[in-house]
Order: C-alpha cells, then sequence, then structure tokens
C-alpha cells in the first residue's frame, strides 16, 4: 500500500477551500446582485446581456446567446423585451445587411453603469477592513486567476 505525500494532502485540502469559497462568494455576488437589480426594471438575464454589450459592443443574437450559454430562441425572447424598453435596438451591420446587430442604446448603458456602481459600492463596504496591501494582493491573484482559467 502507498502512502499518499502529506505535501500532496495539504494541497489537495486548500484547493477544496479554495473552490469552496469561490463557490460562497460567487452565490453572495449573484444574490446581493439581484438584490441590486430589484431597483431597475431589468432582469438578471437582461442584465448579463447588457452587459455583454456594454464590455464588448454590438453582437448579433446568436454571438450573444453563445456568450450567455442561451438558445437562440431564448435570446431573441430577451431581446425582444430589451427593445420594446428602449434598451437595445437591432441595426444592419453597414458591411452585410444581412447580419443584424444589437446595439446598447442611452438608456441600458445608464441603466449598467448604476448597477455597476452599486455593486463596486458594496464590494467596497465589504473590503472595509482590508488594509491597502491586502486588496491590492487580493486584486493582483484574482487577475491571475482569471487569466488562468479563461478559456481562449
Amino acid at each position: 500500500m502507498k502512502l499518499e505525500d502529506p505535501k500532496t494532502n495539504e494541497i489537495n485540502d486548500v484547493v477544496a477551500d479554495i473552490e469552496k469559497d469561490l463557490r460562497y462568494i460567487s452565490g453572495i455576488i449573484k444574490q446581493k446582485g439581484r438584490e441590486i437589480l430589484s431597483d431597475f426594471t431589468i432582469t438578471p438575464p437582461q442584465f448579463v446581456a447588457l452587459q455583454w454589450l456594454f464590455e464588448e459592443g454590438d453582437m448579433t443574437i446568436g454571438e450573444l446567446s453563445n456568450k450567455m450559454y442561451l438558445a437562440c430562441s431564448t435570446t431573441t425572447d430577451l431581446v425582444d423585451r430589451m427593445e420594446k424598453n428602449n434598451l437595445v435596438k437591432r441595426v444592419k451591420d453597414p458591411n452585410d445587411r444581412r447580419v443584424v446587430r444589437i446595439h446598447l442604446l442611452e438608456e441600458g448603458e445608464r441603466i449598467i453603469e448604476e448597477v455597476i456602481k452599486k455593486r463596486q459600492e458594496y464590494l467596497k463596504e465589504v473590503l472595509k477592513d482590508f488594509s491597502h496591501n491586502e486588496v491590492l494582493f487580493l486584486k493582483e491573484n484574482l487577475m491571475k486567476l482569471h487569466h488562468d482559467m479563461r478559456v481562449e
């Protein structure tokens, strides 16, 4: 019978703890995000769609569907509702008139900016007991983790 290396066991335990903490943090952020959204006229999926358009610019229904991991029909319904609320509009691609892109309107941009600002204020409050160096260390390590996890 082969004994496990104690360092391997320790690393496995630490990785399990990190995964659990990230899962809990993700759940808390999602819940807090929904609380913040309750003050606005958009649903959580609409927020995600608006956020993609805000960060990446105009995209087709297919591209947005892929980003959100939704069926194209579901994304079409989502865009229809956002278009009715003057958050986005469909525009023909100037290079290929067969292609229709979803364009973020001023009201959609305003809502995204307000929601993100409120989310940042919440995070700032959570981090109030962290030292400046701890905040910078957290930022650097989260950026590194995000970079290494990114699927390209």
